[in-house]
């Protein structure tokens, strides 16, 4: 079971967290297994199928090229982004790939790697199956996985929560727990955070991952805003980031600042890049990235005293909420559907910013209850498969979303008649009552009512 607010922001690379991230995490934890059971010599090719959400839209959210680039030891939290389209070439012209980068084999992507679109595997509808194969057909290791969100994956037989590593102070058990600890122990909801963060490592280190990842989210929208140009895949969707930047720039000069225009700007940049397959982070997973890091930069372009420690506040804050959704719910838009990517995201984001701006630890559950409350029944539904239509608006929609929910918040005295344990339960009974053509197999709404082109 994730127990830091770090696995919540994880860098990687888009579009995907559950059908990019994940998939090339999981092919190379395969390649990883074969190489220390002493099977990587033996291996004469692999045969990757994939079941459920992931066979349905997984050309779309290029986990075909996930796949490969994971065989071949790639990790996306660490890989170039330049270095992938090189890579993914040679294989296909070759049909070989080599394994952990050093082990050549046969590969015949049509043959070898199989979108099986009208099966599903039984522990989660992002399933995986991998099998190694000797020179003379016999099977050396067959191994089930499963990317459940955000870019985290589960082998098969593991799918039940196990305890963390390391005993944390204050157990993430649900909202009203924690509350309840703050009370018992004069905390901050963001002290507890950083207590549990400190049980994992030490607190100079917490406090530079977590600068670490705003440093990522920032230059992502610094790429964003820099790039130009049509997005990739047959929608042909024009970046609009760049330009949208340059009028707000040029509007501010003249001493007129909209801040939720820039509030959607933000957002626009961070989902851009992640459709074109670039750096960013999960919060919680890459098809809401950008509704986190818009709100961030509200607060530290907007808010009256923001600084590096109202930034610490809100990371520490909002990831946490991330952990119990996790825990209690799911991220996973193939589960949830996408109540459970921007939904969980603005209700994080309204969470963080509340506490960024010293709310109380009520008005911050009440922030985060708000946030959700308004996404419940929210699908996923990408045309094409692509995450761009509608994803990229819907984030600078929640991005919005979130701030206002902070401010409701923020203008009350904490007190609430929903809680957010019980939003987040409602969240979790609507998924599963959620029709499958509505939870990211592109099989309904605006994916089957708006003509690709």
């Amino acid at each position: 079971m994730d127990s830091s607010v770090l696995d919540v922001f994880r860098p990687g690379v888009g579009p995907s967290s559950s059908h990019t991230m994940g998939p090339m995490v999981a092919a190379r934890l395969f390649a990883r297994r074969l190489d220390e059971e002493g099977l990587l010599p033996r291996t004469a090719t692999v045969f990757v199928r994939l079941y459920g959400s992931l066979a349905l839209t997984g050309h779309g959210h290029c986990t075909d090229r996930a796949v490969l680039l994971g065989l071949e030891g790639h990790d996306p939290a660490t890989i170039d982004p330049a270095a992938m389209e090189p890579t993914i070439a040679r294989v296909r012209a070759t049909s070989r790939i080599r394994l952990l980068g050093r082990h050549e084999i046969a590969f015949d992507e049509p043959m070898n790697l199989l979108f099986l679109r009208d099966q599903r595997l039984p522990g989660h509808s992002n399933g995986m199956r991998f099998a190694a194969v000797d020179e003379g057909g016999a099977v050396l290791i067959e191994e089930e996985m499963y990317s459940i969100g955000g870019g985290a994956v589960q082998r098969a037989g593991e799918e039940h929560a196990v305890a963390p590593a390391v005993a944390l102070p204050y157990p993430l058990e649900d909202a009203a727990a924690l509350l309840r600890s703050c009370r018992e122990h004069g905390l901050e909801l963001h002290e507890l955070a950083l207590a549990n963060e400190c049980a994992q490592r030490p607190q100079a280190e917490v406090e530079r991952l977590l600068d670490e990842r705003w440093r990522i989210m920032q230059a992502c929208v610094e790429r964003g805003f820099a790039a130009s140009g049509l997005l990739p895949g047959v929608l042909k969707v024009k970046r609009r980031a760049p330009k949208l930047h340059r009028v707000l720039e040029s509007e501010a000069a003249a001493g007129r600042k909209d801040p939720m225009e820039w509030v959607n700007a933000w957002a626009l940049a961070v989902n851009e890049e992640n459709a074109a397959g670039g750096r960013v982070v999960t919060a919680p997973t890459n098809g809401a990235a950008g509704i986190v890091p818009a709100v961030l930069h509200y607060y530290a372009r907007f808010c009256d005293g923001a600084d590096a420690a109202g930034v610490r506040r809100f990371l520490l804050t909002s990831g946490m909420i991330g952990l119990l959704y996790k825990r209690n719910a799911s991220i996973s838009g193939a589960e949830m559907g996408c109540q459970g990517e921007v939904g969980v995201a603005c209700s994080m984001a309204a969470a963080g910013l509340a506490a960024a701006l010293n709310g109380t630890n009520e008005q911050v559950e009440n922030a985060a209850e708000i946030g959700m409350e308004h996404n419940l029944g929210l699908t996923c539904d990408p045309i094409a498969g692509l995450v761009q239509i509608p994803c990229i608006e819907r984030n600078a929609m929640g991005a919005v979303k979130a701030i206002n929910a902070a401010k409701l918040a923020l203008r009350g005295d904490g007190s609430h008649k929903v809680s957010l344990d019980q939003v987040i339960a409602t969240m979790r009974q609507t998924g599963h009552d959620m029709a499958t053509i509505y939870k990211e197999t592109s099989q309904g709404g605006l994916a089957v009512n708006v003509p690709e082109c």
